[in-house]
Order: structure tokens, then sequence, then C-alpha cells
């Protein structure tokens, strides 16, 4: 399979007051045309920033640094007006939560057609009013004459993410960037979504971004997993192989924290302490150093490189902790 989408050494910055918040810290990964790659981790992990960067969206007093190229273009090195005309055409984004991308005040078929409008994709009124019911329809809306009538508000979060959908896929993307897409849904309707995704990469044949701290999501989508701590990647692989026999201590802990039928909830595994805050100087050693019970002097003396693993991918951890129990390296 070929890369659709290369990051290299990628790099964000935010200016906070005096001191300077490291979103992302050198992170690199790859999209196969038409497969999906999810980016894991906890909440502060750099992995929605890295996302927006791609899209060209990090906002703020941001500084960026490294490579995004989309089918060997380099994004960084567009202009706005070459970057919206990208985004919606050939790079779609599904939100986490669809009511920041909908306007309140406009009837959800305006805003789909607005998509089609912009970047030329259908002529007239008419037939953009056609389109828009038929991308309704195949994003899973079983009336979607009514719903392109509807105002966000009118409808359910589920029918809002499905819209948010459609209009991410409204051009035809070769890209969707789904950032946490189903974190606000119940489980019925996230496994429905989910379901939504992997169709309509089919149908479509475009290449997944998927960004989650669920595990399980990960498990179910991934063609690929990229593990992200701190701003960093710590691991990345297939999916099977990193899901079932991962490599860093730190991708074991989040399989260890998911919920599984027979474990009660107070007995879930979990890491001590926090994250490090993004204004730490951390570039010199292993960020999880202080909460790894399977940490060693030289982890605090250099900054781990991901290094190949046995038997596919890489994790920076250089600590041969994997020979360990499995109960035991889940507390890691």
């Amino acid at each position: 399979m070929s890369a659709l989408l290369e990051i290299d050494d990628l790099t964000v910055d935010f200016a906070a007051g005096p001191r300077v918040a490291h979103a992302v810290r050198g992170v690199s990964l790859t999209v196969e045309a038409g497969r999906t790659t999810v980016v894991l981790g906890e909440s502060g992990s750099g992995k929605s920033v890295t996302a927006r960067a791609i899209m060209g969206l990090v906002g703020g007093p941001a500084t960026i640094r490294g490579a995004v190229r989309l089918d060997g273009a380099d994004l960084l090195g567009l202009d706005e007006r070459a970057m919206r005309d990208l985004r919606g055409r050939d790079m779609g984004l599904v939100p986490q939560d669809p009511n920041g991308s909908l306007d309140p005040l406009r009837r959800v078929g305006a805003q789909i057609g607005e998509v089609l409008r912009a970047h030329r994709v259908v002529a007239s009124r008419a037939a953009r009013r056609a389109r828009v019911q038929e991308l309704l329809a195949h994003a899973g809306i079983t009336d979607p004459a009514r719903v392109a009538r509807s105002y966000p508000h009118e409808l359910s979060g589920g029918m809002r993410q499905r819209v948010a959908i459609a209009a991410a896929v409204a051009c035809g993307p070769r890209l969707l960037i789904a950032d946490e897409p189903t974190t606000a849904l119940d489980m019925t309707v996230q496994a429905r979504i989910l379901e939504l995704f992997d169709r309509l990469q089919r149908d479509l044949d475009m290449a997944i971004l998927l960004v989650t701290h669920d595990v399980g999501v990960a498990r179910q989508m991934g063609s690929s997993v990229v593990v992200m701590y701190a701003g960093r990647v710590v691991e990345q692989g297939p999916a099977r192989r990193v899901i079932e026999r991962p490599a860093h201590p730190y991708t074991a802990a989040l399989l260890g924290a998911q919920p599984r039928p027979g474990i009660p909830r107070g007995e879930l595994l979990a890491l001590p302490g926090l994250p490090p805050s993004a204004t730490t100087p951390i570039d010199d050693r292993c960020a999880l150093v202080p909460r790894c019970a399977h940490s060693i002097a030289g982890c605090s003396a250099a900054l781990p490189r991901l290094e190949p693993v046995a038997d596919s991918g890489s994790s920076a951890c250089p600590v041969p902790w994997a020979s360990a129990p499995a109960t035991e390296r889940s507390s890691g």
C-alpha cells in the first residue's frame, strides 16, 4: 500500500505567557490509502492537535515545524486559500462535538449544500438539494428530506454526528480525519457510527485518521495504531500486534485500564500519577518515568527513540519489560 498522508517530525508549540506549551513533540506517522490509522492516547497526549495541524486548523499563537504531505504535496507550505480548497474537497474533518461545526441558525441541508457549492461539486440549487438528501441517506439517515429541513437542535446527538459525517464526505475526500467522533455518544449509537465509517471507507475508497482514547475503538477500526503520550509517539505498528502484544508499558497500561467483562471497575489497573504538563521540559528523558514500574536509570538519562519491534512496528522503550507476565506489564 502507498502512503497517502506522511507526517515527519511534526512539532506544535503554543505561547503560554512567558513559557511555551509543547503540545506535539516530533511526531512522525503515515496513513495508507484506503486504510485506517488510529491515533490512541489519553487526554493531553497531543493527538487532537496533531489532527488539527494536518488540517491547518490549530489556531492561536502556534509555531508549527516539520512536514505534512498529502499525496506528496507539502501542506505546511500552503497559504490559507489553498488550504481552504483542500479542506472539504481532499480532506474531510469529523469533530468530536458536531455542535461545534454545525451552525445552529441554519438548516442542516443548507449547510451540507454550502460545502458542495463552495467546492463547485454541484452547480444548480436543485441538484445540490438532491445531492444533500443522497448524502444524508448514505450516512444512514432514513428520512433525509425531513432531516435536511431540520435545525441542529431538532436532531439527536447521533443524528447530528451523521450530518457532520455527511458534510465531511460530501466532496469524496481522499482522507477523512475523525477526532474522537464517538466520545459523546452512547454505546449503541457509537457502534452504528463506527459501522458507518467502515462502510463509507469501502464505498469511497478513502483513508481515515481516527483519533481516540478508546482501546475498543482502536481494536475495531484500526489497520495500524499510533500510540501517543506527552506529545510523542511511543509505539506504532499493525493494530492487531499493538493491541494484543504491546511493546511499550504505556500501551499496556491503556489496555489494562479498559473495562472488560468479569472485572469489577474498581479492580481495573491504572497508572499512578498524572502525565507531565505540556510546559514541562522532557526532551532529555522518557516522559513516562515517574509513572512506570519498569524504568531503569537509562530511561532518565536520554530520550528513548523509536526502535523496531521484533514482530513489526516500533516502540520507544529500551527496557525488556515485555518478558514480564501480562498482568504485571499492564500495571507498568
